[in-house]
């Protein structure tokens, strides 16, 4: 019989017929009966973890999902929990919250873990493309990960889930809430304010006024605001910023667009220019002369 995942075998009782002899001193045999011994075999517990309730033990995520995001009618699935068991796993996925994972072994302390819990979106060409479950058990030096795909099917169910590389999972769910070739546009999702933000960066995009680069950032900073991604900052803060290779401009070797590249560029050339004319002055100062020649020197 079974019992929360932990096999429990039962053997008959056994009788065990014993021969007790009465032996006197001198090692002759007096009198010898034969007395029935009863014994039974206590369960064996193969080790699967379980309780007296007959209940798992409740995972605890290390860190608390975000908040919902994304199009309104995927409201549908949270709160809801879907399973599937795939080689000897079961995947649990709660929408909005976590992904957790159960071994379905016979062996002495199977897993039992959160490979990810619910942080943001991944976004493509105003697509939502993936659910990011991050800040998972960890793994090494990293922490378990999964990203969900959501695709068009008849049901709500989990269709496959695969490991791309060690402790990074890809997990495939369907859903009829996707189905509608427009139901995982982002820009509709958008309060109008932001909508209009987006307009505007489209058209300085479309002037040639910022770089792709730049729109991007632009871009990625609407959908901060609307809580559809994580700010870098937060997610990672004990990264050190790269240090930049110049002082003028907070991102060093990249601009937003062609005219604050300009403007960095003539402050180089005017630095250079200050820096010349002192080192000059120096060396006409000294009783030889010039110190240096200066006519090679950044050209």
């Amino acid at each position: 019989m079974a019992a929360s995942g932990c096999q429990l075998f039962f053997t008959p009782v056994l009788y065990l017929t014993i021969l007790l002899l009465v032996v006197v001193n001198d090692g002759n045999v007096v009198s010898a009966r034969q007395v029935r011994m009863r014994m039974v075999e206590e369960p064996i517990n193969t080790g699967q973890n379980y309780d007296n309730n007959n209940e798992p033990e409740s995972l605890q995520p290390k860190v608390k999902p975000s908040n919902f995001s994304g199009p309104p009618h995927l409201k549908r699935l949270y709160g809801r929990c879907f399973s599937k068991i795939i080689d000897s796993y079961k995947y649990e996925f709660c929408p909005f919250q976590n992904v957790t994972q159960h071994e379905q072994s016979l062996r002495w302390n199977p897993y039992s873990g959160v490979l990810g819990v619910w942080q943001e979106w991944s976004i493509e060409r105003n697509t939502f493309k993936k659910m990011l479950m991050k800040e998972g058990d960890e793994c090494g030096e990293k922490n378990r990960q999964v990203s969900v795909q959501l695709a068009c099917g008849a049901l709500n169910s989990i269709v496959n889930v695969s490991e791309p590389s060690t402790c990074e999972y890809a997990m495939v769910f369907n859903t009829p809430l996707v189905c509608h070739k427009h139901s995982l546009l982002v820009y509709p999702t958008l309060p109008g304010s932001l909508q209009s933000r987006w307009d505007e960066i489209e058209g300085e995009l479309f002037n040639e006024e910022i770089t792709q680069q730049g729109y991007k950032k632009k871009l990625d900073k609407i959908f901060q605001e609307a809580g559809l991604i994580m700010d870098p900052v937060k997610k990672e803060p004990h990264k050190h910023p790269e240090k930049s290779n110049t002082h003028d401009g907070p991102q060093g070797d990249h601009f937003d667009s062609l005219e604050s590249c300009s403007v960095a560029y003539q402050a180089l050339q005017d630095e250079i220019k200050r820096l010349k004319a002192q080192l000059e002055q120096q060396g006409k100062d000294g009783e030889n002369g010039p110190l240096f020649n200066l006519d090679n020197i950044y050209t």
